[in-house]
């Protein structure tokens, strides 16, 4: 069977052609009475000139044919910018080429579009506040942000083009869900105990599919669900004891101002007394976890340092600050500041140690002592969870909720021979 392409209908069609071309000559020598030497060489140059001829011929529509195939080439490279000339002038050949530039033109600009939404997504990225990474199609990391430090531990670049596997990353089964990427159990252990949720979606880059995982940090989620709960009951008891409490104070006043008994006025003050100290406890535990207005505003660190520095003046309180000035609300943060070195010394500390410094993205503050520590760190910010015997257990929970309405974070973890350390992290500010 003949090859139905291009090649071969020019062929047959100039071999067609020229045959007759030469049949014709010959009978035409045969007319004329040719001799036989005069038209074999006749014939023999007719069939060398129609042979040049369709070699150039079949060379000039082929390679208009080539040039087009190499433009495409360059298209089907994503290199919009090369393009390849016409073999003819004018006619559809040149409108032809006209229209692949026209389409690489096209293309070029589409192109153009998608690098900007891309670059744009990127910056978008880069500026989130969550850690965030991109796996290319081979499962390489291509790309981080800068929170992807606060959870790896260091900058992206480092670990680029790093395995899901390194990075502590695996593929688990979910019924409802399908597959989806959660942090191995080993790496857990190490950022602290916080609570890490991986969303993840695809987008295709330069032809190829690439995945992206958002870690979204749902401790604090999980710890506001929590307040809510501990406020709800403290809403529901305070409310039933205030019942109680406002009858009874009022007995007990009332029976005061009229008993001549020194020994039940005296039971009686008692009982009002306990009344109001109750109804100061439960107002207390009521707005343990409001929003507070907090004021921030530059202030001088060292000032501050200073005074704290002032208040313990009997404890061997040591200060190592190299940071200027801090973004916070004075007051509220200073107060944070002496209820943790006061639960230092309340532990039997002997030496305190606060240090002011600069870390990365955040102002680093880490108070450390050598007290007894805690039995029990998993409890330390629940409400009404108190070790002492004269506590209330608030303290920690108002530090916490202090620190993370500045946009920053408090961690405890005590010390492998002895003692506390405080971390807190607080932003930079807005020209730190």
């Amino acid at each position: 069977m003949i090859e139905n392409s291009l090649e071969n209908y020019i062929n047959r069609t100039l071999i067609l052609l020229s045959s007759l071309i030469v049949i014709s000559v010959a009978l035409w020598a045969w007319h004329e009475d040719l001799s036989l030497l005069l038209l074999v060489g006749l014939e023999s140059t007719l069939v060398f000139f129609l042979f040049i001829f369709i070699q150039k011929f079949r060379k000039k529509i082929l390679t208009a044919f080539e040039r087009a195939t190499l433009h495409l080439d360059a298209i089907n490279q994503d290199d919009f910018n090369q393009y390849a000339k016409s073999a003819f002038a004018k006619g559809k050949v040149k409108l032809f080429h006209q229209q692949l530039n026209l389409l690489s033109e096209n293309l070029q600009q589409q192109k153009s579009r998608y690098d900007q939404h891309v670059f744009l997504v990127y910056q978008l990225i880069e500026q989130l506040d969550t850690p965030i990474l991109v796996f290319n199609q081979k499962k390489q990391l291509t790309f981080g942000n800068t929170e992807f430090q606060q959870l790896f531990g260091q900058p992206w670049q480092m670990l680029r083009h790093a395995s899901p596997q390194l990075l502590g990353l695996e593929l688990r089964e979910n019924k409802l869900q399908g597959n989806e990427w959660q942090l191995t159990d080993s790496f857990q252990g190490r950022i602290n105990h916080q609570q890490w949720q991986i969303r993840q979606s695809e987008f295709i880059d330069n032809g190829e599919t690439h995945q992206l995982l958002v870690f979204i940090n749902i401790e604090s989620a999980l710890r506001q669900s929590q307040l809510n709960a501990w406020q709800q009951i403290i809403r529901v008891l305070g409310h039933e004891i205030r019942n109680s409490l406002t009858p009874v104070s009022s007995l007990a006043e009332s029976l005061s101002a009229k008993t001549d008994n020194a020994r039940e006025k005296q039971a009686l003050d008692v009982i009002a007394e306990r009344c109001q100290h109750l109804q100061d406890f439960v107002d207390r535990y009521s707005s343990l976890s409001k929003k507070l207005q907090l004021s921030c505003q530059w202030s001088s660190s060292r000032e501050l340092t200073n005074r704290i520095a002032r208040l313990f003046e009997n404890v061997d309180l040591q200060v190592e600050n190299t940071v200027e000035r801090l973004w916070v609300d004075s007051p509220f943060f200073e107060q944070v500041l002496i209820n943790l070195i006061k639960n230092a010394i309340e532990a039997e500390a002997t030496q305190v140690t606060l240090s002011i410094k600069r870390s990365k993205q955040n102002n680093l503050i880490t108070i450390v002592d050598n007290g007894h520590g805690f039995a029990n760190l998993e409890n330390c910010f629940i409400p009404l969870y108190t070790t002492k015997q004269q506590g209330q257990g608030i303290g920690l929970s108002f530090c916490r909720n202090i620190i993370e309405q500045h946009g920053g974070m408090l961690e405890l973890t005590n010390n492998k021979n002895k003692g506390v350390t405080v971390t807190i992290r607080i932003p930079l500010g807005d020209k730190g």
